[in-house]
């Protein structure tokens, strides 16, 4: 299987779209010939440079998954050349990233949680404002979110083989 270009998306690249890009990596793992290369960042300019929020570090870390060496950014327009995915947190920042997205760019930009039918709107809502039982539900909720789409990845890839 070949290497498969993944990045998160959320407003500031400090709560959502790292611990995404955590537990994607994390999963992967335990696919046997799953290539993944993840990465996050933001629709917004906030805390570029930024570590992430410690709370997302903190309850990552709670499930073996480190994102402290994770610094924020903002997404570019390369990036819609890039990746192969650009998986959105929410449907506000899809409807973002659909607003600046270039006319026949290679990445497919989907909410992550399109591929997961137990997961509300496929939206993981933002901890930031909120108290630790949130990045819990958030963290949670993604390591349910990126099981989906990584079976989602693996049968695509099956599918491609038998045709």
């Amino acid at each position: 299987m070949k290497k498969v270009k993944i990045l998160t998306v959320c407003l500031g690249n400090i709560c959502r779209s790292p611990a995404a890009q955590g537990i994607l990596q994390s999963t992967a793992e335990s696919y046997k010939g799953l290539a993944l290369e993840v990465d996050s960042a933001g629709t917004a300019a906030y805390h570029i440079g930024h570590s992430p929020d410690s709370r997302s570090i903190q309850v990552l870390s709670e499930v073996g998954v480190d994102i402290s060496g994770q610094h924020a950014r903002q997404i570019s327009l390369e990036d819609f050349e890039c990746f192969d995915w650009i998986l959105a947190m929410d449907a506000e920042n899809l409807s973002n990233l659909q607003k600046i997205q270039p006319e026949c760019s290679k990445a497919k930009v989907v909410l992550f949680g399109q591929y997961c039918p137990d997961v509300t709107f496929g939206e993981v809502q933002d901890p930031y404002y909120g108290e630790q039982d949130g990045f819990i539900k958030m963290r949670d909720k993604l390591q349910v979110i990126a099981e989906s789409f990584i079976n989602h990845l693996m049968s695509s890839e099956q599918d491609l083989h038998r045709s």
